[in-house]
């Protein structure tokens, strides 16, 4: 792969995912910003967080094939590499099936999405893709340089890593709460986690990692909810997202929650914990 992500990310939204956020980001040490949310094929907010900085990866996580057409995505990609060689990683995925109308099936719609990339010139060392089963992961392996798997925990990075095999990029996203008191924590962070677990992709990775039918209802219970989104203070946290590096990642992307509150300061502390450099 040619883009460099370093070991840590920062996985955000608009609208905190900013240009003053990118640039502090920058400087904490963070190697990437991962833009969530679903942006729009013109990637005009891609292009933004990397004309305010100098040295970070911006990567998509995910442009939704579903939305977004190829042929203006991958237009898109060429301005800006043009514009920001080598900072650049184009993450796309089908998110999941119960937001579109579409008749196709989401494994179809992913090869002829990245059959159509393929044919506009975009290098598939400078794509990732969303995965969480075994057939999509292998898929991500063979056609991207490698997978971004969502709503996931460190047995399933070391399951992903031991399908993707040696070489792919393996980049899971991690939510985190930095709050000791556990009840406030998954307080803040079961909103987020709860809206996932009406989506059949996401509770179909869970089951085949051995949560049960009790753990994906109401809300999520209090041990998946502390797996998906590891809280405590900025030690705790650390170690929580450097399991996944132990486990076989090669980055992390880190979510902080809740959305509704300024993240900065807890991706400062954060950064801090896990001894990144500026």
């Amino acid at each position: 792969m040619t883009v460099n992500l370093g070991s840590i990310g920062i996985w955000h939204v608009r609208p905190h995912l900013d240009t003053a956020l990118a640039t502090e980001a920058e400087k904490l040490g963070y190697g990437a910003l991962w833009l969530g949310g679903s942006p729009p094929a013109d990637l005009t907010a891609v292009e933004e967080l990397l004309d305010a900085t100098e040295r970070i990866a911006v990567a998509t996580g995910i442009v939704n094939m579903w939305q977004a057409d190829p042929v203006e995505t991958a237009r898109s990609y060429h301005r800006i590499e043009a514009k920001h060689p080598g900072r650049f990683l184009l993450g796309v995925g089908v998110g999941h099936r119960e937001a579109t109308q579409e008749y196709q099936k989401p494994y179809d719609k992913i090869v002829s999405y990245l059959d159509v990339l393929d044919a506009e010139g975009v290098p598939r060392d400078a794509l990732v893709l969303a995965a969480l089963g075994p057939k999509v992961l292998r898929l991500s392996a063979e056609r991207t340089a490698g997978a971004h798997p969502y709503l996931t925990t460190p047995e399933h990075t070391r399951r992903a890593r031991e399908i993707l095999g040696d070489g792919a990029l393996l980049a899971p996203e991690q939510k985190v709460v930095l709050d000791p008191d556990p009840e406030r924590a998954r307080a803040s962070a079961r909103p987020m986690v709860s809206r996932y677990l009406g989506l059949t992709n996401y509770v179909n990775n869970l089951r085949r990692l051995g949560w049960t039918e009790a753990d994906v209802s109401d809300g999520g219970s209090d041990a998946l909810v502390d797996q998906l989104a590891v809280h405590g203070d900025a030690a705790t946290v650390a170690r929580g997202v450097r399991a996944h590096l132990d486990a076989g990642a090669d980055h992390v992307c880190v979510q902080v929650l809740p959305h509704e509150t300024d993240p900065l300061p807890a991706y400062r502390e954060l950064a801090e914990a896990l001894e990144l450099t500026g």
